[in-house]
């Protein structure tokens, strides 16, 4: 049976991952800080077949006890926002070049570095940067090294569609960010009218987690992939008005979209990011100012033989739980 380490296997992708590479036959090690959340997933394959490590990668000890004996390595820890020691180089470029290292000296043969679109280094987003960092760190340790690249993620607890659901349940308006500063007239069937979205704000290509899982398990099995970078996006793109849309549509709630230009938007950064769990950082108003979107010519999903899953087929599964009942619906129960 092979041997893979799972780092920060007990995250949003992790456990799509662990059921997968369970169902394959792979003997799994779940390195995570906190072992607690990874106990879960040792239901998801046979007895003994999953194995909860803890790990702390800032620690080469650690992550070399972690890759030892094992035959493909996956990296998936990623932080959104930085807490005391976790600073995104902390985990996103040494936290990479530790694994990384001690994956080649442990002659692992497979080795999948899940960093995010839009990383580069010269990015105005330290977040990106330190990815594309992160990136360049893995490529010098382990050349045959696979990067993913994914745009934002949707499903089952994530934290984008849940997040804006969420707030919908007690928020008379929704945001909609990278909007003008100013309204610009104009004119429509009806007349004379301003228009406050512009194009709509950023604009971006959400991606099912499912298919980010089954790109690594793609990448792992498949020799053309080897050394390659993927931009994983969904099959559409949207821009953030047409997503809180779908928010509304799948909540079956009526509310009033905000036009938030960025400087606005970082106005209000500056005192959500002292939250414990920041709802926005100024850093992460500075990634929205780029819209995050596959690159034109960029090897992605259908490179990896797999069909992109629409946010439209998936999102009424998870969200129904915010849904506020219809006369309809009431009828129909």
């Amino acid at each position: 049976m092979a041997r893979i380490t799972v780092f920060g296997g007990s995250g949003f992708i992790g456990r799509h991952l662990v059921r997968r590479l369970a169902a394959s036959g792979w003997e799994i090690r779940v390195a995570v800080r906190d072992l607690e959340m990874a106990l879960p997933l040792k239901t998801a394959g046979n007895v003994g077949q999953i194995v909860p490590w803890g790990c702390d990668i800032t620690r080469p000890g650690h992550v070399e006890a972690a890759v030892a004996g094992a035959d493909a390595v996956v990296n998936l820890v990623g932080i959104l926002y930085e807490t005391g020691r976790n600073s995104f180089e902390n985990v996103h470029a040494t936290g990479a070049k530790t694994i990384a290292a001690a994956a080649r000296a442990a002659n692992v043969r497979h080795f999948v570095q899940i960093s995010a679109l839009g990383a580069g280094a010269q990015a105005e987003s330290r977040y990106a940067r330190s990815k594309a960092a992160g990136e360049e760190a893995v490529k010098a340790a382990f050349p045959d090294a696979v990067i993913l690249r994914p745009s934002v993620l949707f499903g089952p607890e994530d934290g984008f569609f849940n997040l804006f659901a969420g707030l919908s349940r007690f928020l008379p308006f929704l945001p909609v960010f990278g909007c003008p500063l100013l309204p610009k007239p104009g004119r429509d069937s009806d007349g004379f009218k301003l228009d406050f979205y512009g194009d709509g704000g950023t604009r971006m290509q959400p991606v099912y987690v499912g298919d980010v899982a089954d790109a690594v398990m793609a990448a792992l099995t498949s020799a053309e992939a080897s050394g390659q970078t993927f931009e994983l996006g969904g099959p559409t793109v949207y821009s953030y008005k047409q997503l809180m849309e779908l928010v509304l549509r799948y909540t079956n709630r009526k509310r009033l979209l905000v036009p938030v230009p960025f400087f606005l938007a970082e106005l209000k950064a500056v005192f959500l990011q002292m939250l414990p769990r920041p709802l926005l950082t100024r850093d992460q108003v500075v990634l929205l100012k780029t819209d995050n979107v596959v690159s034109d010519g960029a090897k992605g999903l259908r490179d990896l033989g797999i069909k992109a899953t629409t946010a439209e087929s998936v999102l009424p599964t998870y969200l129904s739980r915010f849904r506020v009942k219809s006369r309809a619906d009431r009828l129909n129960a």
